[in-house]
């Protein structure tokens, strides 16, 4: 019946392009996202089932890769691509809000990983590419708790490249930087929790990110979301290393942080526009 591939949040960005991908290429692709009644792209595709899947709700996981394994047999590669960003003043999250970023972000994948695991060991194989960000090498001012959960599925993922060896089971990461997607319009501030004497601050730094989502950050501007599909792909079909940075931004960014003191780091990225408050 041929490889399948199971990725989740694909209603649109790296989710969509990475199952059509998939697609292009002979793969069964298991397409899921929260709402598959929106969908209008991926439906009527050969080969392709698109279901429901919320990675927050462990039952609706279980579902969709039962059916997934009904239709098709196996799941060969997992990608774990559902996730959001949430960015503000880590003081006025309120806890729904730290729930929310963590629970989907990291959980998610979590949950996810759990419930595909023993169909890969039935299998004696599989891959599983978790998406991450160049936020989970580095942390960043006012992304406190997105950092918190990319650092963290970076840290799950090398514990699982021993842990799954033996079974014959590989894990990669893919960590984007900066790429031209509905990423920045969907993000989120974390204000449940605000606190009067912040308002000033955080009214700049609302500025800032409206400035962002309207001109391409300094100095590499935003990249095209397929290269970030096509290296999913390579991960899933050829020899890469577990971690893989994917952007210029991203490259250029981990080898700054890695040299530079924390000092000289963020000297330039104030340089560059990270926003300064006054």
């Amino acid at each position: 019946m041929g490889k399948t591939v199971l990725i989740t949040g694909t209603s649109s960005g790296f989710g969509k392009l990475t199952a059509q991908l998939f697609h292009q290429n002979g793969w069964n692709v298991v397409a899921t996202m929260r709402s598959p009644q929106m969908e209008t792209e991926l439906v009527g595709l050969k080969n392709t089932l698109v279901t429901k899947m919320d990675v927050t709700d462990k039952q609706s996981i279980k579902n969709a890769i039962e059916k997934a394994v009904d239709k098709f047999g196996s799941i060969d590669v997992l990608v774990n691509n559902a996730g959001y960003g949430a960015s503000g003043f880590l003081e006025e999250a309120s806890v729904k809000e730290v729930n929310k970023q963590i629970g989907t972000n990291l959980l998610g994948v979590i949950n996810t990983i759990q419930e595909v695991l023993p169909q890969m060991r039935k299998q004696k194989s599989g891959t599983i590419i978790n998406i991450t960000s160049v936020a989970g090498t580095f942390g960043m001012p006012m992304f406190s708790l997105y950092n918190a959960s990319k650092f963290a599925v970076e840290g799950l993922s090398e514990s699982l490249t021993f842990e799954l060896k033996e079974f014959g089971i590989t894990i990669k990461t893919v960590a984007p930087g900066a790429f031209r997607t509905n990423f920045m319009d969907a993000m989120s501030i974390n204000e449940g929790n605000k606190k009067s004497e912040l308002n000033s601050f955080r009214d700049q730094y609302k500025d800032h990110l409206s400035e962002m989502a309207m001109k391409p950050p300094k100095p590499f501007g935003y990249g095209n979301p397929q290269v970030v599909a096509n290296k999913i792909y390579e991960c899933a079909t050829q020899q890469t290393p577990t971690k893989n940075f994917i952007g210029k931004d991203a490259k250029s960014l981990s080898l700054m942080r890695k040299f530079m003191s924390k000092k000289q780091f963020f000297n330039m990225l104030y340089k560059a526009g990270l926003p300064k408050y006054n």
